[in-house]
C-alpha cells in the first residue's frame, strides 16, 4: 500500500482522530470493569459509574474537583508532567499513517516515534516529583526503573521492521507489507512491541509505578484537572502505540473490500481491545522482577529476530 504526506493541517484532524481512539479504549476498559461488579463485588457505586459511561462521569467528577496541593510544590514541573503524556502521544501520532495519508512523513518516522517514548520518562517523573510528596516521587522513580528494562527491547522492536523495509520511514515499512504482514515473519518483535506499548503507556503488567502499595504512586496527589490529564495520557498513549503496531507489522490500511483508513482504524481498535483487557488478566510485574526477564530472555530473543531479518533483507538483496 503507497503512503503519502497529507498537508499540514491534517494534524488537527490526526490529534482529533487519536483523542477519539483513546476514549473508545475508555469506554471498552469501563465496560470490562463492569462484570466484576455484577459478580458479585461489593460497591457502593451508582450504575451510571460503570459501564461504558465510566470515563465520562469521571470526567465531569474531575473537572468539578478542585486541585489538591502539597506542601511547597512544583506547580510548573508537576503540570508539564501531568500534561506531557498527553503532548507526547499526540506527538507520537503524527508519524502514524491513517490509510494512504500520514500527518508528517518523515524519513526517520520510526526514530521520532521512539524519541517520543524517551520524552515520556521525563514527563512520569515530572508528574512525580512536582508534588513534593513521597509516594508520587516514588512512582516516578519506580517508572525509571521499568523504562531501563523496556526501553532497548522496544528500540530493537522498532528496529526489526526497519530492516525488513530498508527504511526508518513508516510509510516505506507500510509498503513493505505487500502481501505478508510482518507480524507474520517477526513474532518476536511484534510481541514485544506490544508490551513496550503498555510499558509506556504504565498499563496492566506495567502498572507498577501507579501501585497500590504506594498509595496509587504517581497519581497519588494528583487530583482534578491534572488527574484527568494523566489519565487520558494513558490512554492516548495506548492509542498511538496501537496505530503504530497497525503500520509496522499488521499492513497499514491494505485490505479487501473498505477503504484505507477504515482499515486502519478498524486494526487499531482490535489491538487496542486487546491491550486494553490485559490490564485485568496480567498481574502488574515488580520493577526488579521485570529487569532479569527483559534483560535476560526478551532482550537476546528480540537480537535473534533482528539478526533473522537482517539475513532475510541480505538474501533479498
Amino acid at each position: 500500500m503507497t503512503v503519502t504526506g497529507a498537508p499540514m493541517w491534517a494534524v488537527v484532524p490526526a490529534a482529533a482522530l487519536l483523542l477519539v481512539v483513546a476514549l473508545l479504549g475508555a469506554v471498552l476498559d469501563g465496560v470490562l470493569a463492569t462484570p466484576r461488579a455484577a459478580a458479585g463485588a461489593c460497591t457502593r457505586e451508582p450504575a451510571a459509574s460503570r459501564g461504558w459511561l465510566l470515563p465520562f462521569v469521571e470526567t465531569a467528577r474531575l473537572l468539578r474537583q478542585r486541585n489538591r496541593e502539597t506542601v511547597a510544590p512544583d506547580r510548573l514541573l508537576g503540570r508539564v508532567g501531568s500534561g506531557g503524556l498527553l503532548v507526547a502521544a499526540l506527538l507520537m501520532a503524527v508519524v502514524i499513517p491513517v490509510g494512504g495519508r500520514t500527518p508528517a512523513d518523515l524519513s526517520v518516522g520510526i526514530v521520532w516515534f521512539n524519541a517520543m517514548d524517551v520524552v515520556l520518562w521525563a514527563a512520569v517523573w515530572l508528574a512525580g516529583w512536582g508534588p513534593n510528596s513521597v509516594h508520587p516521587m516514588v512512582g516516578g522513580y519506580r517508572f525509571l526503573a521499568q523504562a531501563l528494562s523496556y526501553e532497548l527491547p522496544l528500540m530493537f522492536a522498532l528496529t526489526a521492521p526497519a530492516v525488513g523495509a530498508g527504511s526508518l520511514r513508516v510509510a516505506d515499512v507500510v509498503a513493505a507489507q505487500e502481501g505478508l504482514w510482518f507480524a507474520v515473519w517477526m513474532p518476536v518483535a511484534f510481541v514485544v512491541f506490544l508490551f513496550s506499548v503498555a510499558g509506556f503507556s504504565l498499563w496492566g503488567p506495567f502498572g507498577y509505578p501507579l501501585g497500590p502499595d504506594a498509595a496509587g504512586g504517581v497519581l497519588a496527589e494528583a487530583s482534578g484537572a491534572d488527574r484527568l490529564l494523566l489519565l487520558a495520557g494513558r490512554y492516548a498513549l495506548l492509542a498511538a502505540g496501537s496505530g503504530m503496531a497497525v503500520a509496522l507489522f499488521l499492513g497499514g490500511g491494505a485490505g479487501p473490500w473498505l477503504p484505507g483508513w477504515l482499515w486502519s482504524l478498524v486494526k487499531t481498535l482490535a489491538v487496542l481491545g486487546v491491550l486494553v483487557a490485559v490490564r485485568r488478566r496480567v498481574p502488574v510485574v515488580r520493577a526488579d522482577r521485570l529487569a532479569p526477564v527483559a534483560w535476560l530472555v526478551v532482550l537476546p530473543a528480540v537480537l535473534l529476530q533482528v539478526l533473522a531479518v537482517s539475513i532475510v533483507a541480505v538474501m533479498k538483496g
